[in-house]
């Protein structure tokens, strides 16, 4: 029986290196199937990739250790913390009165206020769950009561939140930075002009459904007068992304210090401005921080092994063949590569997704011209797509628990936006300049 063994061993050991990297992607693809969590999936398949190169386990130790060293991964549960704090202290709530007095009472203007919403709080929470929940909680009740579906509403709320990740500070923006160790600010400089064109285009398209179910508007009319109050009841909350992100850009701190600043002005304005934080609800806000920050720590260390792996392994030069042999178009290429996210992003979370991936795909994208900025920002509307499609989409689930219905009907009601999140990928991957622009104003051309 050993004997047999160590024969099989040593005809796994005599593939061809192709075959190897088969088999590592394999292993940790059933894994997932059958229902292990993902970060020990890919410790098994790294575990079987080292073992096919004979490289010391321990290795695989050292590398998980250097994947959570960087300080910027601080970030992350800064910003998580900052957005919860700001959705329970009411930032959310006076974000959407704004966003309800610049619309006024047009057909299907609370689906309009919705995505607008989600827009203004992106701005504020990094994350994409987080933006549904906190505006989804706002509008999803008040769109109920003027006869709008609350499956559509839930959709509203999933992909506008999906803008979360998109529009800077974002949590995904910042773990790509971090792993294609580009520069952080440049990379949120880089998705606001993204950012903007994907809330029109979502705006169109809940106009669209509106118009055509015959959505009625709110109950209030626009004027100026209206908009001046919101404004000036809501200032606090309007003023947040100018701190944090006026701060990043002017040099006065690092993301990394705009997150605890965002931290302390959501506390200060929580409990003394809007009065709203108490004990009870910074308890409830440390602990969705944990829960999140918990599921991005686990498995960035895995992936920065596995990533590691497949760099020994020489797998992007395998598929950078493979792909060159298909086109040396940068768009036919980008939109290749935004098929593959999507796909991946039904069964992998978003985070999983740009840490095992952005190894493999960035340097094939570079080799044909692709700027890593412009190649960042189309990961990350791939990503959001992966928010808004099942199983694993996060937007839905948080959707379906506002709206107490089944995670399917939500997922009928977004097909639309999902197809909305396509046409702006493919707006982005025809014009990468449109990504790129901010960055080069603000800093200078990044040289190479």
């Amino acid at each position: 029986m050993f004997e047999f063994l160590a024969v099989f061993a040593d005809t796994l050991h005599d593939l061809p290196e192709v075959t190897q990297a088969l088999i590592v992607l394999v292993s940790m693809i059933v894994m997932i199937m059958i229902g292990v969590p993902i970060p020990m999936s890919v410790i098994i398949g790294t575990v079987v990739g080292y073992w096919f190169l004979d490289f010391p386990f321990v290795q695989i130790a050292l590398s998980m250790y250097t994947g959570i060293e960087p300080f910027p991964l601080i970030t992350i549960p800064l910003f998580v913390l900052a957005g919860s704090l700001m959705e329970q202290g009411g930032m959310a709530k006076r974000i959407v009165n704004v966003a309800e007095s610049l619309v006024g009472n047009y057909t299907g203007s609370l689906g309009l206020v919705a995505i607008l919403g989600c827009t203004f709080f992106a701005a504020l929470s990094g994350s994409g769950p987080a933006t549904t929940a906190a505006i989804g909680a706002v509008m999803i009740p008040s769109m109920v009561k003027q006869n709008y579906s609350p499956a559509f509403g839930g959709a509203l709320a999933a992909s506008g939140g999906a803008l979360g990740s998109l529009i800077p500070p974002s949590n995904l923006l910042i773990i790509y930075g971090i792993v294609a160790e580009e520069s952080i600010p440049r990379l949120f400089l880089a998705g606001f002009l993204p950012g903007i064109l994907a809330s029109g285009v979502l705006m169109v398209t809940a106009y669209l459904i509106a118009k055509k179910r015959n959505y009625v508007g709110s109950d209030r009319a626009f004027s100026w007068s209206h908009v001046w109050e919101s404004v000036r009841a809501g200032k606090w909350a309007l003023l947040a992304p100018f701190i944090i992100l006026g701060g990043i850009y002017s040099g006065i701190f690092t993301p990394t210090e705009a997150a605890s600043v965002a931290v302390v002005y959501a506390l200060l304005i929580g409990y003394i401005g809007y009065r709203e934080l108490n004990v009870q609800k910074l308890i409830y806000c440390l602990k969705i921080t944990a829960m999140i920050s918990g599921a991005v720590i686990i498995i960035i260390g895995p992936a920065k092994a596995f990533g590691e792996l497949m760099s020994l392994m020489d797998v992007p030069t395998m598929i950078g063949d493979v792909l060159s042999d298909i086109t040396e178009s940068p768009f036919v290429l980008l939109m290749i590569i935004a098929g593959i996210m999507i796909l991946t992003g039904m069964f992998l979370e978003s985070i999983a997704q740009i840490i095992l991936l952005t190894p493999l795909m960035l340097p094939i994208a570079v080799s044909l011209g692709v700027d890593p900025i412009a190649f960042g920002i189309i990961m990350i509307i791939s990503c959001e797509v992966g928010f808004l499609t099942p199983p694993v989409g996060a937007n839905l689930f948080v959707a379906a628990r506002i709206t107490n219905l089944g995670i399917e009907k939500i997922s009928l009601e977004v097909i639309p936006f999902v197809f909305a999140y396509i046409i702006i990928l493919v707006i982005i991957a025809a014009f990468p300049t449109i990504t790129t622009i901010l960055p080069d104003i603000v800093f200078g051309k990044f040289p190479g």
